[in-house]
């Protein structure tokens, strides 16, 4: 990967500070009930915006993961033991904050020996039981690749599945430590063909070259991907990655509308944008 310069952040990239009655109405909710947000445990900068019109995204397994990617702010370490409570905790968040559309997120769990795929069951069951009306997106781990854990979440049945790839396939041993391009690959191919409407996101701004976000477009397309996630990838803490390249509002322009000509239902690209980003609209 070769070296960034150290600059200032484009103009772009500023955003407000969360505020509102709404964003303290959901960060009650969530510490009351010692519940963990992506939200907050990834640094996201849309919190503000999605806060205030009162949606979150939850991570369940608790808030710290046994992998340590380059890329992420969620703690590293050995985690807590499950909190056999949560599913109901969540869902019952879920209904005081009236959410329509939940986005659920977790941890890395390979401590465990399922990586937590029952926990995951049981929590869309669980929302499903106290909200009826409410539909889901799942952003789930790789579960290491077993088939019979990815199974539980198909036969769970959320209306949308991701797992993000993250980065093109060259970068991924310095992004992803743990994970590796052809098993994501592999996880989504095993969700589409158990009949998940599938999703995945990528970082820009690693390194990569445009011919391999190409490459990256087709390689989803080809394991049944229909929607994409494309956003700037910002360093978390000086621990973490550097920046690379920051890409221009309108290079993203340029990548949505080629990853719609290419075939992908939905595509999300702009500087700002994460996996949940205006979830809503990919059921």
């Amino acid at each position: 990967m070769k070296e960034s310069i150290k600059v200032n952040k484009p103009k772009w990239l500023k955003v407000k500070l969360p505020t509102g009655k709404a964003y303290r109405n959901i960060r009650s909710i969530t510490k009351s009930n010692n519940l963990h947000t992506i939200c907050e445990s990834g640094n996201c900068p849309n919190m503000g915006e999605c806060w205030g019109a009162g949606t979150a995204t939850f991570m369940i397994l608790g808030n710290i993961c046994t992998r340590s990617c380059g890329f992420c702010s969620v703690m590293t370490g050995r985690p807590l033991k499950v909190d056999t409570l949560e599913p109901y905790k969540v869902a019952r968040s879920v209904k005081l904050m009236k959410v329509k559309h939940a986005v659920i997120t977790s941890v890395d769990r390979d401590d465990l020996k399922d990586g937590g795929a029952s926990i995951w069951v049981e929590t869309i069951n669980a929302i499903r039981r106290l909200n009826p009306s409410t539909t889901m997106e799942t952003l789930i781990p790789d579960f290491k690749g077993k088939k019979e854990d990815i199974n539980k979440i198909i036969k769970a049945h959320p209306e949308v599945v991701s797992h993000n790839l993250e980065t093109v396939s060259r970068l991924t041993r310095q992004v992803r430590v743990q994970a590796k391009y052809e098993r994501s690959l592999q996880t989504l191919n095993v969700l589409f063909q158990g009949g998940m409407r599938t999703k995945s996101g990528i970082m820009l701004g690693l390194g990569e070259t445009e011919e391999e976000i190409k490459e990256t477009m087709h390689d989803l397309l080809n394991v049944g991907v229909k929607i994409l996630t494309m956003g700037q990838y910002l360093q978390p803490t000086k621990k973490h990655l550097k920046v690379v390249d920051f890409i221009t509002p309108s290079q993203f322009s340029y990548y949505k509308e080629l990853g719609l000509s290419l075939g992908f239902e939905h595509v999300e690209s702009s500087p700002l944008v994460r996996s949940s980003y205006h979830a809503e609209r990919h059921v």
